[in-house]
């Protein structure tokens, strides 16, 4: 496919130019040529190109000016220098100040080619990381949080409410209610966004490491420490650190941690030296802290530094109107990635998705709903496609006798083996069995003649 880049050239060689322009456009590309330094800013200013090729030596302004004031006006513009009086400090001057690249006179074809499509490409991946950080900034707004129960109504309202701040944030909820969602969509609401959010999680780390992971540390304060390290609190400066599991930490670490939010210093590992920094701490559990402190397993002097807000996540079975609307949302989010044309639930399936309980809340339902989409045929997701734990459910709905399909098995015997199973579990009733399947009784009538067969 033809590369649609737009290319302003700036050389006072017309004949060099003519040839350049000629070279490019077999290539797809688009070429401007100006003679002067002023005209190529002008233009430069005013229309703006994803890539520029200039000259170092031009009669009126350094090539090398020209490369400044472009990147002034645009921080994400290509450079490509040119030269013919080839010193090497030269370009390797205008390599230090951003250039791409740069090609030396007389202008031969494949290095021109070479260089502008590798800077072509360099740009275009540039632009869709920004295109990826844009979209994941979006979703980690306050669409996020799906849902329009009262509970995450309430939630939505508090996280507007305080993201602005820099209060500390206690976020409690049952593992899989969206605890870290909900630490994205407060960093991505406040003043501190563009300097990131750094995540950890207390549990997943050792607690003999856990220190230095969050504080780091200097070359030999331990067995292993070849050289300095900074830690979560430093690469948050500026940001929000998120501590996840955070009733894990130990007593000892949690009064390190407490020093930090009073005054915003710590000391590396290793170092006798301080270190101020500016951090917004979330953090979030999953356990009664309540009850941790009273059994002396947190401090409480920490609890309150860390909850000077408290924000509840719902679990799923106390919001069951939002299943539908989490269900479309994960429906998009994996047929998309997984290239599948499914776009709807049947009626069955989604009963069955409103009468279970979700003992593994919003997390539970995501997996479920990517599961199906896996192995869905067709464009709708039925009851006999979703795998959910075995918990029953509010109304004390019972699944049956469950159904054992080997890794291998083709789709028509696997569907075959759960019809089976469906006849059987309804005594060999259709009508019930193709209800309990989410299919037409006349789709299961075709499949058998008689119960059984």
């Amino acid at each position: 496919m033809p590369q649609r880049a737009e290319i302003l050239l700036v050389d006072d060689e017309e004949a060099l130019c003519t040839a350049a322009e000629k070279i490019l456009a077999k290539e797809g590309y688009r070429v401007t040529s100006v003679n002067t330094a002023a005209d190529g800013l002008a233009k430069f200013e005013r229309e703006g190109y994803d890539l520029l090729i200039t000259d170092l030596m031009l009669p009126d302004l350094e090539g090398i000016q020209v490369l400044k004031r472009a990147k002034e006006l645009r921080p994400t513009v290509e450079v490509i220098v040119i030269t013919g009086h080839a010193t090497v400090e030269k370009a390797v001057e205008a390599m230090r100040l951003g250039a791409y690249d740069f090609i030396e006179k007389p202008l031969d074809r494949t290095a021109l080619v070479k260089a502008v499509s590798k800077a072509v490409e360099k740009q275009r991946l540039a632009e869709e990381n920004r295109q990826l950080r844009e979209e994941l900034h979006q979703q980690r707004g306050e669409d996020a949080l799906i849902g329009n129960s009262e509970g995450m109504v309430a939630v939505k309202k508090l996280i507007r409410q305080i993201a602005a701040t820099d209060v500390s944030v206690l976020v409690q909820g049952e593992s899989g209610t969206g605890k870290e969602v909900a630490a994205d969509v407060l960093h991505n609401l406040s003043l501190r966004r563009d300097k990131g959010i750094v995540k950890i999680s207390c549990a997943a780390i050792p607690e003999t490491l856990l220190e230095s992971e969050l504080f780091g540390y200097e070359r030999g304060a331990f067995t292993g420490a070849a050289g300095s390290k900074p830690g979560k609190f430093e690469l948050a400066d500026g940001g929000t650190l998120f501590l996840d599991e955070i009733a894990e930490m130990s007593p000892q670490l949690q009064a390190k941690l407490l020093r930090v939010l009073q005054d915003g210093r710590f000391q590396r590992l290793g170092s006798t030296k301080d270190i101020q920094v500016d951090v917004r701490v979330i953090s979030a559990t999953h356990v009664d802290i309540h009850q941790a402190i009273a059994e002396k397993k947190f401090r409480e002097d920490l609890y309150y530094r860390l909850n000077v807000v408290h924000v509840t996540l719902p679990p799923l079975r106390q919001r069951s109107e939002d299943i539908p609307l989490l269900t479309e949302h994960f429906l998009k989010k994996y047929a998309a990635r997984m290239r599948k044309d499914v776009r709807t639930v049947a009626a069955a399936a989604m009963e069955q998705l409103l009468n279970h309980s979700w003992p593994g809340n919003v997390r539970e339902l995501e997996n479920a709903i990517q599961r199906a989409i896996a192995v869905v045929a067709g464009d709708t997701i039925q009851s006999f496609q979703l795998v959910l734990l075995p918990s029953g459910s509010a109304a004390g709905q019972s699944f049956g006798p469950s159904v054992t399909i080997p890794i291998g098995l083709p789709m028509a015997e696997a569907e075959e083996r759960i019809i089976h199973a469906a006849l059987t579990h309804c005594d060999g009733d259709k009508e019930k069995a193709a209800k309990l399947l989410g299919i037409s009784s006349r789709t299961l009538y075709r499949r058998f003649s008689k119960p059984g067969s």
